[in-house]
């Protein structure tokens, strides 16, 4: 009966494996996944969730209840960490004056995470302070075809700034915002007419303070030369060496960075992280950017007219976030920082509102995962069938 019933509906938690595999990540998130054991899980349909008990000594202290329809943790819910802690140590409630875990560093319980749909719907339906970095590059303003029609400039700015409101109530306190963008060209519709370059990059910074991100850094990702011919932008000075024609061709973008304003210095984050291990084992090795110049190869996809090299994301991942934190790319384009991700042990949440990108990252996201896309939590889109799942994972492996 209760099959059927869930059947019926859109759930993404549907047996009791999944929904321990959910209560799971939540324990090991709050160190006390050794030491408490899992009772039997049970749908709610009433309210659509699922009720994990935890048990220690075959008593029951607590549960995890979970969203069976996002798969997210229902925190509010669910039996809080300091808790469990008096509940296995047999303590009494501790006293007001104790340091509770608002005083600590909050680890994120979401998934890997895959949504189809314009990102400022779906981060409104993201958990607040849920994600730990957000890396990005933004639509180009005049790429229509790719995402919305834009009426005006103007709207497309009005457009980025809901969606960067959005971001700053979904990352957690004093995390980093990093955006890949540059100046773009609008190409002159006749002879009559001029070019015009878009100074983008700093009506965003504008945007980013308006909305409570302080400004950090500024890094200049340099391409090899010769790398910007396909503008067009310097070829007539070419030609023709006359004075006022000059422009030079553009080989570099900014990767600005920007942290969500808070009073906690970057050192609290560090030394009061719940993992101290994932702290350590997110060292950076010798060989690091030591300045803020980055001379990276671009990327070229015939998915994708503008992505950014796997490298770059990476390189950001890495500077910005502890191992097992949440990436999230709210403009994913075909799921570069996905893959990026997963290479630095990090998980994801990855927004795109066209399916066609949606569909590539379905198929890419097979061999990011080895076949195991149960682990991803699909939103707005089915994952991929079986048959394409090890179709297309068997071919990546032979080659």
């Amino acid at each position: 009966m209760i099959r059927k019933k869930l059947l019926s509906r859109t759930y993404i938690v549907n047996n009791v494996k999944q929904a321990k595999s959910i209560a799971l990540i939540y324990l090991r998130n709050i160190s006390l996944d050794t030491v408490v054991d899992f009772g039997l899980p049970e749908i709610d349909d009433r309210y659509h969730i699922w009720r994990v008990p935890l048990k220690s000594n075959d008593e029951m202290i607590g549960e995890v209840v979970i969203d069976a329809i996002t798969s997210l943790i229902v925190t509010s819910k669910s039996t809080k960490k300091e808790v469990l802690e008096d509940r296995l140590l047999g303590r009494k409630k501790r006293k007001k004056f104790r340091i509770s875990n608002g005083d600590l560093p909050k680890i994120s319980n979401l998934r890997n995470t895959v949504g189809l749909g314009d990102s400022e719907v779906l981060l409104q339906e993201t958990p607040a302070e849920s994600v730990d970095l957000i890396f990005t590059s933004p639509p180009y303003y005049n790429a229509r075809p790719e995402y919305a029609d834009y009426i005006s400039y103007n709207d497309y700015l009005e457009k980025m700034k809901r969606i960067l409101k959005q971001c700053h109530r979904v990352l957690n306190e004093g995390r980093f915002f990093v955006i890949n963008i540059s100046p773009i060209l609008i190409r002159r519709s006749s002879r009559n007419e001029s070019s015009k370059r878009i100074a983008v990059p700093f009506d965003f910074h504008r945007l980013f303070n308006e909305v409570g991100y302080e400004f950090v850094d500024d890094i200049i990702w340099v391409k090899p030369e010769g790398a910007g011919w396909a503008t067009g932008r310097g070829r007539r000075f070419a030609a023709d060496r006359n004075p006022l024609q000059y422009k030079p061709v553009p080989v570099t973008e900014y990767i600005l960075v920007y942290r969500k304003a808070t009073e906690k210095l970057i050192d609290w984050h560090i030394r009061k992280h719940p993992n101290q291990k994932n702290v350590k084992d997110s060292k950076i090795d010798d060989g690091y950017d030591v300045t803020n110049i980055w001379k990276i190869h671009p990327s070229y996809s015939k998915k994708h007219p503008a992505i950014f090299p796997l490298v770059l994301a990476e390189k950001v991942i890495k500077y910005y976030s502890f191992i097992n934190d949440v990436v999230l790319d709210p403009f994913a384009g075909i799921g570069t920082v996905g893959s990026a991700a997963v290479r630095t042990n990090r998980r994801f949440v990855l927004f795109e509102i066209n399916s066609h990108y949606v569909d590539e990252i379905k198929k890419l996201s097979i061999s990011w995962t080895s076949g195991k896309i149960d682990i991803i939590n699909w939103i707005n889109t089915s994952p991929p069938t079986k048959t394409q799942e090890y179709l297309n994972f068997e071919d990546k492996k032979n080659g």
